[in-house]
């Protein structure tokens, strides 16, 4: 990459990588057209080029910038001490919540980017990869689960908190509408109704 790039200001850097984000996580690498990302972000397509030298370029440093924002998030968001389960899904529904106020397609993009089939974008990314699932592993390894019932695995519990809120997402991704606000609430009333019916005591 360009490190020219860094000489834009931080709106046209933030509105490049919204672009970048937004058709990426609707048409995937391979489809999504570069003609319609500088549409978008309201820049030639030789600055696109100049900048990352390719479509590929471009994936990759978008790929990292969002991977370390949200590393950076919850650093700066998430206790390192263990917390209830119920209540670290309701502080990263937060966390969710304080990027896409910033980068409302960067969630959907990290998701989307771990279904990429393209051999060689997914080489130059595995590392990174990894790193970013090392940290989810050891963000959600902070629950403490003793409040959920006997004989409900954990794990299920967390994949449908998952399910619930790149759902929440997705349907305002395609009504093209993505609200912050609208999202955390309604993430936080299904996590509410969850821990109710899971937990031995709701707090």
């Amino acid at each position: 990459m360009n490190e020219r790039f860094y000489d834009l200001t931080r709106e046209k850097q933030d509105r490049f990588i919204n672009a970048a984000c937004k058709l990426f996580a609707e048409n995937g690498y391979k489809k999504a057209s570069t003609d319609d990302i500088v549409k978008a972000a309201g820049i030639s397509k030789g600055l696109l080029f100049h900048y990352f030298g390719s479509k590929q370029g471009l994936y990759v440093y978008v790929y990292e910038y969002s991977t370390r924002y949200v590393r950076m998030e919850y650093d700066r968001s998430i206790p390192r001490e263990g917390m209830d389960f119920f209540e670290l899904q309701k502080r990263l529904e937060l966390v969710k919540r304080d990027i896409i106020r910033h980068y409302p397609y960067m969630p959907l993009f990290i998701r989307r980017a771990f279904r990429e089939n393209d051999e060689e974008l997914i080489s130059l990314l595995a590392d990174n990869m990894d790193q970013y699932s090392a940290l989810l592993a050891e963000v959600y390894g902070r629950a403490h689960v003793s409040r959920i019932k006997p004989g409900i695995d954990p794990s299920d519990i967390l994949k449908l908190c998952l399910y619930a809120s790149d759902g929440i997402l997705n349907d305002q991704f395609l009504t093209g509408n993505v609200d912050p606000e609208a999202f955390l609430e309604e993430s936080l009333k299904y996590l509410s109704l969850l821990e109710k019916n899971l937990c031995r005591h709701s707090q």
